[in-house]
């Protein structure tokens, strides 16, 4: 039905933002800003392995210029809202090869700042220099809002922090919704306007947002992961199969190179490394996204982008489930000053108490590195 439609489509743009938001309220601002930097030889080594697969193989099935674009577009971007999931689901969110991951997606969903306004006025029929126009606003506004929320974000707190936990829920919610509309708006990613909204609330803040947005956040996710099993239609997916597998297979081990590397130069250890590359196998909203900009103008690249979606979106959680089972290894680490679940934090405090025979002030979201 159109009705139910819609409320898939939006509830899964929702859920994406929703996951990025709690994902940001994990990490502070100036240590994920420093993984950045260190990560942009990553970020060059992500697109060699992962693009030029796509672009191949749009050469090979004769896919015109845009076509071949866009499948590569397809083949590079990794799923954030299902690895955000993962992370949170395998409790691996303080991790030490988690930074790594991050910086990757993030970097991942600038670079489609740049990206998307060039496919979308491509496929419309416009001109390269109004492409580049589009990319150039982009890229400025994502630059424009790093900036803000590392040198203003942490007055963010004190404007949000109300002691009335639906309070806190509105504001919060109100203001990652309008930053993420505006990301949205200028054709970057809606996903690093929630993202960086998280990072930006500190402290006893980000402690009780990311309690009242737990359910809310489950939710939405499950329309997000409702959505991509929706616009999935077997009969379409059948012709094209083959060539979907050949291509999962390639990009899923080169998914693997590339978090492998990202956490090398974390000097993560080999189990932290194969849980980095695992972690970033799954496909996900952008590549529909992609498809679904040029898609009606080319008959195969829909259903093909779809099924290749559709493997590695099934692949990517199995594989990365099962490349955190067996002993831990050097590398599986806690990373250093990683956010305590909260059920951890009110065990800490119970124990103090005990101890001191008195209850301790609450901590600032931060705890101990966990072996």
């Amino acid at each position: 039905m159109p009705a139910s439609g819609e409320f898939v489509e939006t509830g899964a743009a929702i859920g994406v933002i929703l996951l990025l938001l709690v994902l940001g309220l994990e990490f502070s601002l100036p240590e994920f800003a420093v993984g950045m930097r260190r990560h942009v030889p990553s970020a060059g080594v992500d697109l060699v392995l992962n693009a030029v697969p796509g672009a191949v193989a749009g050469l090979l099935l004769g896919l015109d210029g845009l076509g071949t674009l866009a499948l590569a577009g397809a083949t590079y971007i990794s799923s954030s809202g299902i690895v955000a999931r993962l992370l949170s689901d395998l409790h691996r969110l303080g991790n030490r090869e988690t930074p790594a991951v991050l910086s990757v997606l993030v970097l991942e969903d600038c670079a489609m700042a740049l990206y998307l306004p060039v496919i979308a006025v491509l496929a419309s029929g416009g001109s390269w220099w109004q492409a580049a126009l589009g990319a150039l606003i982009a890229i400025t506004a994502v630059l424009a809002a790093f900036t803000v929320s590392y040198r203003w974000g942490h007055h963010l707190g004190r404007v949000i922090e109300h002691p009335d936990e639906e309070q806190l829920l509105l504001r919060v919610l109100g203001l990652t919704l309008l930053v993420a509309a505006l990301a949205e708006l200028v054709h970057a990613s809606a996903a690093v306007g929630a993202f960086l909204v998280g990072l930006a609330l500190t402290g006893e803040t980000a402690t009780r947002t990311r309690a009242v947005l737990g359910p809310l956040r489950d939710l939405f996710a499950a329309v997000f992961f409702l959505a991509i099993g929706v616009s999935v239609d077997p009969a379409e997916l059948v012709p094209v199969l083959p060539a979907a597998l050949a291509l999962a297979a390639v990009t899923l081990v080169t998914k693997v190179v590339t978090g492998r590397y990202a956490a090398r130069r974390d000097r993560v250890g080999r189990r932290g490394q194969r849980r980095a590359g695992t972690a970033l196998i799954a496909r996900g909203e952008f590549s529909l996204v992609i498809v679904g900009l040029v898609g009606t103008t080319h008959d195969t690249l829909g259903p093909l982008v779809t099924a290749y979606v559709f493997l590695l979106a099934l692949a990517g959680p199995l594989l990365t489930r099962l490349a955190g089972t067996g002993a831990p290894g050097p590398g599986s680490a806690r990373r250093p000053g990683a956010r305590l679940r909260r059920e951890d934090r009110d065990a800490a405090r119970s124990g103090g108490a005990a101890r001191s025979g008195r209850a301790g002030p609450a901590g600032r979201g931060r705890g101990p590195c966990r072996t």
